[in-house]
């Protein structure tokens, strides 16, 4: 049996617990949600409305949940193709969440200067490589693309790229610079959770079971052992609003699981040339991620699947052993005694790639759906949200409401039956990539 521990949480010293809610309770704003997007809601509320009394809630502990649990990309520029590219149809669109991608890894860089946040952050971009060279098509375009929205992109093939990674496996890519950046995700949520204002009580251990409202306009949430009575509540749970009592159709999960390995030896780094620390994104939807990190570890991310609910066991040492075929496939000196940790996260997703960014009902906000790009617009979309439910308004949160249409989804069973096939399709389309 496979045990479920992060290796970025097991890496990271521990926060001091809180107390779950205990008793009827009142706050001005109530935040349920302790991730990215809900700790960066709560500075800004703090900013916004200094005299305000802020409780955010978490489930299990804040600061530990998909937030910590994801690669650690910090998306400025995405990867461009098809009708993206410069000169065609959806370029325009691409170079507007280019512009909405920038603003949230600057959000990230401000939060982390602003807090003197220590999570590893280096900001020498990272790659879209492959193995098929045939799977990153035009390639000289996609590169005047991504150097138009304003990145630093260079076309890498052959041994020019081995270099830079230290193994042979890939054979284009693009290196990618100019706001994409890399850091270790548990350290930059535990930064953000540590740092949080006096005005705002953070609960811990705490499930929001439902919300209904009260004869006086206000919304209560309740949980196990206590409630909170408060007339703005913002809802930053990602694709799990049925668990707080909302229904939601727009926005659905998916789970990811990834291995971590030992630092590597000093023999082990030099064989790969003893290089820098990168990050790896692959060209298609199913294909890995890979990283090495500062200290000289290797991670990887090489499954997809529709799941509301973590693997057991048993199952996750199903996905370790992909884990370690992928690696090996990069590094065959590579063994299972190298994988030291191994889990699973939820991303959430939506079917247009758009947020659902929304006033459900008075006083009652909630975004979600980063679509794989969790550190930078999660915490961007927490600000975002803030604002706007503070009736602020500005020209970017205008372009962001401008575009979140998250796309239907059909009802149980047919959308799980679409999307199995989905992905079935796309794994096949990412093999050599895997």
């Amino acid at each position: 049996m496979t045990e479920n521990i992060c290796g970025w949480i097991a890496q990271t010293p521990p926060s001091v617990a809180q107390p779950p809610l205990h008793g009827a309770q009142k706050a001005d704003w109530l935040i349920i949600g302790g991730g990215f997007t809900g700790l960066s809601a709560a500075h800004t509320l703090a900013h916004m409305h200094p005299h305000a009394r802020i409780v955010l809630v978490d489930r299990q502990r804040a600061a530990q949940g998909a937030s910590a649990r994801n690669s650690g990309f910090v998306v400025a520029h995405e990867n461009p193709s098809g009708a993206d590219l410069l000169g065609r149809s959806g370029n325009a669109y691409y170079q507007a969440s280019t512009e909405i991608s920038r603003a949230a890894s600057a959000e990230v860089r401000q939060r982390i200067s602003s807090l003197s946040i220590d999570c590893d952050w280096r900001e020498q971009g990272y790659f879209f490589a492959v193995h098929d060279p045939a799977k990153l098509e035009d390639a000289e375009l996609r590169v005047q693309t991504l150097r138009n929205s304003g990145a630093d992109a260079q076309l890498l093939m052959g041994k020019a790229l081995s270099q830079q990674l230290g193994t042979d496996f890939y054979q284009a890519g693009i290196w990618c610079r100019g706001g994409n950046a890399l850091l270790q995700p548990a350290k930059y949520a535990k930064g953000l959770r540590d740092a949080l204002p006096e005005s705002v009580t953070l609960y811990e251990s705490t499930e929001i079971s439902g919300l209904a409202r009260q004869a006086n306009g206000n919304l209560r949430a309740t949980s196990a052992l206590g409630s909170v009575e408060a007339p703005q509540v913002l809802v930053c749970v990602g694709p799990f609003l049925p668990r707080v009592g909302v229904r939601e159709r727009a926005v659905f999960p998916l789970e990811l699981s990834a291995s971590l390995t030992h630092p590597l030896s000093d023999d082990e780094f030099a064989q790969m040339g003893s290089p820098q620390p990168w990050g790896v994104l692959s060209t298609r939807p199913a294909g890995a991620t890979v990283r090495l990190t500062p200290d000289r570890r290797l991670l990887i991310r090489n499954t997809v699947e529709l799941r509301r609910r973590d693997l057991d066991g048993a199952a996750l040492g199903v996905r370790r052993n992909t884990h370690l075929g992928g690696l090996q496939r990069r590094f065959p000196w590579i063994t299972e005694e190298h994988l030291q940790h191994s889990w699973t996260g939820h991303l959430s997703a939506t079917r247009s790639g758009e947020p659902r960014f929304a006033r459900l009902e008075r006083g009652l906000h909630t975004v979600a759906g980063c679509n794989g790009s969790g550190v930078a617009r999660g915490t961007l979309w927490g600000r975002l949200l803030a604002e706007m439910a503070s009736d602020s308004q500005s020209p970017l949160l205008e372009k962001v409401l401008s575009q979140a249409e998250p796309g239907w989804l059909p009802p149980a069973p047919f959308f799980a039956v679409g999307a199995s096939v989905r992905l079935r399709y796309e794994a096949c389309r990412a093999q050599s990539e895997s």
